[in-house]
């Protein structure tokens, strides 16, 4: 998940430094290294600092991420933790053995225990023992626009998160600082309302029918010549699942014979893809460029295992911005090594698209690079654009092979209408092609707030992990016992949150993740601020050792400090 010191000088990553230039390790133990000593008194060879002088000027401004070391106490906390939870999850299944307490999971039929089991016990150690007990964080249904404020249902549970009860009420204005609505086009009012309304009253709901029979109509043409000239490629074509536009392309361009050079922390959807497609996968370290090139060069050096002959294709998969991690793809030196290596490139923006850039055109704009640069460029209209599906674009001979042999395209009934119609007016807003600049501001205001929510939290002494213009921002919880009580304090003041834990994170990396959005007024942050700041000190969740400007309370070091004393 993070990455040590010495790659991330060679990445080009802003350093970040402990007391007595010293960093915490994996383990949380204080470490010297050799890159953090008195500059005098290191010699690089000339080769060494031309090569890192090579990798600092791909990038127009200054690449600053950071991953904070877990504290060594947090760490062993939190292992304690869920060893605790283990041992009290065997005690309760015992006592489920021997009908002391009742499952509720479903299990296997007395007269089935002789056959395959269909259900792997011990793989839903965890679900029946843990992820039950903070079960209510999860799948809260809303019942408005998610907007920059949503109402939420209200329910109880009389079987400890079993099940769930709705009481008739709802909860208004909570603050939403969990959805993928960055630039707020996710909307029941305005342009993008009033068009999809009208395209639905003339074209219906729905197509019922693939693209290739009954289901192509002229607006489904028209967003892909305009998501074309906005990505700034050839031709594109939309999709009307973003989740299959990689699952089911990637086996379309790729197969046995093959490399997949995928990043470790890539989404499902692309592992799920690769999979598929029946290449072979190699993975790589996330975000470093030491460990893919190593990767490619094993793979021109040796070519396919046993027979040594050639790969047929080379692909590299990433993302744009990782949902998980807040991070950004070090694009400018991928693009290098694809180059270098006569690899292609794979780049899922998903989170980029609209998200990032001075015209919002995702990660490519954000570097300032060549669109021709990325081989496949891969993004979906389910956030920034307040809509559904994703698309594909690229050279012309891509697309129009794709037509013909994606199966997303040839048997998925084509994306709706009014769906449709949505993509088309949030998009040409962005491009200020609508008349108005409503769009840029839009993007100017994202970037504000992404900027001023980061500062704050950091400030506050909180861990967050990211790029600092990522809008997508993990606060780090660790300790399985606070996933739930932030989730549940966070909504008592009027915040909904997402957080996130194993195993869509590392087992002891769980974390609150939030997205800002264009729609956020500073008003709504500094709320939504104060309720995280007052809800850190309660459950002690100022882990950070930086230095931290206008926080109040005490952090879990202090704490546990003075109750030592």
């Amino acid at each position: 998940m993070t990455q040590n010191s010495a790659s991330k000088l060679l990445n080009g990553d802003t350093l970040h430094r402990t007391k007595q230039d010293k960093k915490a390790g994996g383990n949380g133990f204080v470490k010297n290294h050799c890159l953090f000593q008195q500059q005098q008194k290191r010699y690089r060879r000339p080769a060494e600092k031309s090569h890192h002088a090579s990798r600092t000027l791909l990038y127009k401004k200054t690449f600053v991420e950071s991953f904070e070391e877990t504290p060594l106490l947090v760490a062993v906390l939190t292992y304690m933790g869920y060893g605790i939870l283990t041992i009290f999850g065997y005690l309760r299944d015992f006592l489920r053995d021997w009908k002391l307490e009742k499952c509720h999971l479903a299990r296997e039929r007395e007269e089935q225990k002789d056959f395959v089991p269909l259900y792997q016990d011990f793989e839903n150690f965890y679900t029946r023992n843990l992820y039950m007990r903070i079960r209510d964080n999860w799948n809260r249904p809303i019942r408005s626009v998610p907007g920059a404020k949503m109402d939420l249902v209200e329910r109880v549970t009389p079987d400890y998160n079993w099940t769930f009860e709705h009481t008739g009420k709802v909860l208004k204005d909570v603050i939403n600082m969990g959805s993928y609505n960055y630039l707020g086009f996710a909307e029941n009012t305005g342009t993008c309302a009033d068009t999809a309304s009208e395209c639905t009253e003339k074209y219906g709901v729905g197509v019922c029918s693939t693209r290739q029979e009954l289901g192509n109509i002229d607006k489904h043409e028209e967003l892909e010549k305009l998501a074309a000239r906005f990505l700034g490629v050839e031709s594109s074509m939309v999709f009307g699942m973003g989740f299959a536009t990689n699952s089911m392309n990637i086996p379309a361009l790729m197969e046995k014979g093959c490399l997949i050079l995928s990043d470790e922390l890539n989404h499902a959807s692309l592992v799920l893809g690769a999979r598929l497609s029946g290449a072979t996968i190699r993975v790589f370290k996330h975000n470093n460029m030491q460990s893919l090139e190593k990767l490619l060069r094993d793979a021109m050096v040796h070519g396919q295992p046993r027979t040594h002959r050639p790969w047929k294709k080379i692909l590299i998969l990433v993302e744009g911005i990782y949902s998980m991690e807040g991070s950004i793809v070090r694009l400018p030196e991928i693009i290098a090594l694809k180059k270098k290596y006569k690899a292609y490139l794979y780049l899922d923006e998903a989170h980029s698209i609209g998200a990032l850039g001075p015209r919002g055109r995702g990660v490519v704009d954000y570097f300032g690079l060549d669109p021709c640069d990325v081989d496949i460029m891969m993004g979906t209209f389910t956030k920034s654009f307040g809509a559904a599906g994703g698309y594909i674009g690229g050279k012309k001979e891509l697309v129009d092979y794709l037509r013909l042999h994606s199966h997303s395209a040839v048997y998925a009934t084509s994306m709706s209408p009014p769906i449709t119609q949505q993509i088309i007016t949030s998009m040409k807003c962005i491009m200020g092609e609508d008349g108005t600049t409503l769009g840029q501001e839009r993007l100017c205001q994202l970037s504000e707030n992404t900027t001023y929510f980061r500062r704050r939290l950091h400030e506050m002494g909180f861990i967050i992990y990211g790029n600092n213009d990522s809008p997508v921002v993990p606060l780090m919880l660790y300790m399985p016992a606070k996933i739930g009580a932030f989730g549940r304090e966070m909504l008592k003041r009027n915040i909904g949150t997402v957080v996130v834990g194993f195993p869509a994170t590392p087992i002891i990396e769980s974390r609150a993740r939030f997205c800002v959005s264009a729609a956020h007024t500073r008003e709504m942050l500094d709320t939504a601020l104060n309720a995280i700041s007052e809800v850190g000190d309660l459950l002690q969740l100022k882990y950070s050792r930086k230095n931290r400007r206008g926080s109040e309370g005490t952090d879990c070091f202090s704490y546990l400090e003075s109750h030592l004393d």
